[in-house]
């Protein structure tokens, strides 16, 4: 009779047990697909931003390499007419994208667009990376639930408790807030 007791309240204690590693694993792949989610609405937040900041930031710089190829040539000509007024004028320039170099070698006492390229290039990898991450872990997570379900005892006992197969990601088509759309979804182009 001890035997038996002992033998029923092993059998439940194995049967819960396995029902909390299907169900832990279930919220973890729940869990996981928020997790792709949230890095696709990451992506599609941070890098348009990103790159808009570059953009106006190489035009800020491209004015001021403007200003001075402007102001070169101006002296050049200057130079081979021998014209006071075109000097004057090209003086002008000069004072002027000097003055606008200033400022910038002030506030900022280096050009930045390279950084700000590199640092973009950077977002872009660091997002690719935890986007790549965030997947494999849905896809590790599934097999391991879909081969407990599907094999010796799983096949068996994850019926009992009504555990099916698990999909994995599915792409939402709705505009729901907590999912991601179908604009999330799609890699972003980069074109400074």
């Amino acid at each position: 009779m001890i035997y038996a007791i002992i033998l029923i309240l092993a059998i439940v204690f194995l049967l819960f047990s396995f029902y909390n590693k299907l169900k832990t694993t279930q919220v973890r792949i729940k869990a996981s697909i928020q997790e792709i989610g949230n890095q696709l609405k990451r992506q599609a937040n941070l890098i348009p931003n990103l790159v808009d900041s570059v953009k106006g930031y190489m035009t800020h710089e491209k004015g001021i390499f403007d200003q001075l190829t402007q102001a070169r040539e101006s002296i050049n000509q200057a130079v081979q007419t021998n014209d006071p007024k075109a000097m004057d004028k090209s003086q002008e320039l000069i004072n002027k994208a000097l003055g606008s170099i200033k400022v910038v070698m002030e506030s900022n006492p280096e050009i930045k667009a390279s950084d700000l390229v590199s640092n973009l290039m950077n977002e872009l990898r660091d997002t690719a990376d935890k986007l790549m991450y965030a997947r494999r872990t849905l896809i590790d997570l599934t097999a391991d639930f879909n081969t407990t379900i599907s094999t010796i005892p799983g096949m068996w006992i994850a019926p009992l408790f009504g555990f099916k197969e698990e999909k994995g990601l599915s792409t939402p088509t709705d505009m729901n807030q907590l999912e991601v759309s179908k604009e999330e979804t799609k890699n972003p182009e980069v074109k400074l």
